[in-house]
Parts: structure tokens; sequence; C-alpha cells
């Protein structure tokens, strides 16, 4: 660690001084004045999902207690203003992504439904046989699932992009992949497995050079380090609300103009069509046209609260923090004998980690670690995959966020030593 890193008090040695104030910040969320027992909650599961700060939990009730109305369909004056905060929430989405119009950010449940519905929606009406659909070995279910289904109807082919014994995407076989026809790359900004952040700026460079086009699972990216479309230049970007401080129910899909113009309907219904005959319909403008009934307008309050309170912290802030947390943490976990740290090092990986503890189910492991108050994850985390590829069933995952300290750490590592004492002898 760095030579001029403070000392701080007790076991948290070597830490470099936090440009947050994460004491004060925890004061933000009501769910950390809970306790497990006599425990304080040590919360180590940010990637499944994230907690809430207040503001955000006071601007759902707020819409619900002050400006509850359906959007859209009224002329009365509460209908207007539910109108105005759902369509200002997409407008600090779009800002957030600095996409060129708000006409391009469509509102759905979580990135799973924006991943399906570009499957639904466009590709089973633009992918063919002959066509490859370019995955990498490290997605999500989320974003695999969806396109065994498109290949099954299309007659396209599946293709994974290895992943390196280091955690990274080859990229070297992506370029000689897509000398094939390719319809679509989809790729995930960073894994919820291995945390590693990838080059999708270059794979969009890559894919677009023989046509492709291409889809970012920004689930696990949005909440940590700037998402800029213009940068990054894909087709499709999705991302989930409750994994960056947001209601539960609330996604985004951002795509190119072009894209959702020529992409049919996903769901059909109210508020996505301009008009309906008897035997005829027509469309909505976008991105009215893919958001059918009655939408999340708390849930898009929420979110577009949840972004403004990243904002003033700063996402470089909160990413030099969680940086911070992983360098302590690999240095900690150094410690447990029979630790083994899956993917990229420190300086290549958002805060999350997964590992084994030899000989202790990862099961058993996080049941044993609920007891001290420490949540942690365990299981295949929806990459069933890439546990294949690691040669493993499942694995055992912490991941960081901005109200996370390297105390946490501390008394995860403590626990640690206890279960392997308690299981092993």
């Amino acid at each position: 660690m760095a030579s001029d890193a403070p000392v701080l008090a007790g076991r948290s040695r070597h830490v470099v001084a936090d440009p947050l104030d994460v004491e004060r910040i925890r004061q933000d969320f009501p769910i950390f004045l809970k306790r497990t027992g006599k425990k304080r909650l040590i919360y180590l599961d940010n990637a499944a999902t994230t907690q809430k700060p207040k503001s955000v939990i006071d601007a759902v009730r707020r819409f619900y207690c002050e400006h509850n109305a359906n959007v859209h369909r009224g002329a009365y004056w509460l209908s207007e203003e539910a109108t105005r905060l759902y369509e200002g929430a997409r407008e600090v989405v779009r800002s957030f992504l600095n996409a060129p119009t708000s006409s391009t950010i469509v509102f759905t449940r979580n990135a799973t439904e924006s991943i399906n519905l570009v499957a639904y929606a466009w590709a089973l009406n633009h992918l063919k046989p002959g066509h490859q659909i370019v995955l990498t070995e490290m997605e999500h279910h989320s974003n695999l699932v969806p396109w065994q289904m498109v290949a099954r109807r299309t007659g396209a082919r599946l293709e994974y992009v290895r992943i390196t014994d280091q955690g990274k995407i080859d990229l070297d076989q992506l370029s000689e992949l897509l000398r094939r026809p390719t319809g679509l790359v989809a790729v995930t900004h960073a894994s919820n497995v291995l945390g590693t952040i990838n080059p999708v700026a270059e794979v969009a460079r890559l894919a677009r050079a023989w046509g492709a086009r291409i889809l970012v699972d920004a689930a696990q990216s949005a909440p940590h380090i700037p998402v800029d479309v213009l940068d990054l230049d894909p087709d499709f970007l999705a991302f989930s609300g409750h994994k960056m401080l947001g209601p539960m129910g609330i996604g985004v899909l951002y795509a190119k103009r072009e894209r959702l113009e020529e992409a049919e309907p996903f769901l059909f219904g109210g508020d996505m069509i301009l008009s309906v005959d008897w035997h005829e319909s027509t469309w909505n403008e976008l991105p009215w046209k893919f958001e059918a009934g009655t939408p999340n307008v708390a849930g898009a309050v929420g979110l577009a609260e949840a972004i403004r309170y990243l904002q003033r912290l700063g996402t470089g802030r909160i990413f030099s923090h969680e940086r911070q947390l992983v360098r302590y943490a690999f240095e900690r976990l150094s410690e447990v004998e029979g630790l083994r740290i899956f993917g990229p090092g420190p300086e290549e990986r958002l805060g999350v980690i997964s590992f084994e503890v030899h000989g202790i189910h990862p099961h058993d492991l996080a049941t044993f670690l609920d007891a001290r108050g420490i949540a942690i994850r365990a299981g295949h985390h929806c990459a069933q995959p890439l546990m294949k590829r690691l040669g493993v069933v499942a694995t055992a995952r912490i991941s960081f966020y901005l109200y996370n300290q390297p105390d946490e750490i501390d008394a995860l590592v403590d626990a640690l030593q206890e279960a392997r004492r308690f299981f092993l002898g």
C-alpha cells in the first residue's frame, strides 16, 4: 500500500485517506440503524442490491402523498404534475448517461427486462440463420438466456469469447470471431462475479468495424463508474435502479434512435399506441412506444433522486473510495489460509470480490457470517457457465459501495478466521 497512508485506529491499517465522509454518508441510510441482535449490520452484498438513502425513500413517499396520478392521460393539474415528475426523471437519466435525447431513454422494470425488450423487439426481427450472437464467458444469465431464446427462434448461432485466467476477455479471439457474420455482440461492462471492468468502448469499435450491433449490460457499472453512451457507443445499454441506491422495480434501456425506430413494440396496450381501430393500430412516438400500461412513476422519481445523490458525491470519489476498499480487502484476505480470490487484481476491478475458502462450502460460510451480522452473497450469482469455467460450483462474494468502511473488512476477516477454526478445526 502507499507509504504515505495514515495509520487508522484498530486493525484497519495502511488505508489511503478516504475522500468521502463515510460516517456522515451512513447517517443518510436508515437501515444502518438496524441491529442483528446486538451486532451492527455489515452489508457486503451491494452487487445484488444497494441500500436506499432517506432522500430516495422520501422522494417515493412524497410522490404517493402529494403527486399520485396516472401520467400522460389526464387534463387535470395532478396528472400534469405527475407527468412532469416522470418525464423530468427521464431527463435526469439522459443527463446521467450523456445521451443526446431523452426520447431514447426507455423505462423498464430492471436491466433484465431491458435486455429482454431488445431480444423480443429488435433481435427476433433482425437476426437470422448465418448470424452469430457473440457473448462472453462472464455474462449474467440475464444477458445469456434471452440470446439462447433468440438463437433458437431465428437460427442464429451463439459464440462465446473466452476469458483469460486473469478474468479478462480475450480481445484477440473476439476479433477472430467478428470475421464471421455477426448480428449482435452482448457484453457486460463489469462482471458481477469477477469485478472485471471490460473495455466495452474497444469492443464496440471492433463490432462496428464488422457491421455488428452491440448491447452493453451496465447493471454493475452504472452505479460505480462513469457510463457515457457517446464515449462507449453502444447500440443498446441496460441498467437497474436498485443497484445504484434507487427503488426496486425500475430500470432503463438506452438505445440509439435508429435501433428503437426499427424495433417492434415488446408489450402492447395503453400509452404505447397513437391510434386504435378495429383491425389496426399505430404506435406512439419514442420512447412511449415501448412503455405499455401504467408506468412505475414513483420508481422513476426515486431513481432520479438516487442519481442526484450519487452526482452530489461524485462518481470519481465513489470509485476511488471503492478502489481503496478493494486494495485493503486484498491485503487482509491474503491473511486467511486457503482463501482463493477469482478474477483480476485490485487495480482492474470494481468493488466485487468472489472467493472460496478451501474446505468450506460458500453457503455454509455465508450462514456462519450472517450469524455475526455480516451479509455476503453465496452461490453461482446467476452465472453458472462462468462457475464451470472457474472450476467451481459456487463462490462466496463480497461487494462494496459508498457506505462501506475498512473496519467492516477487518470484521469479515476475523469472522473468516473463526469460520476456519469452526469448520476445519
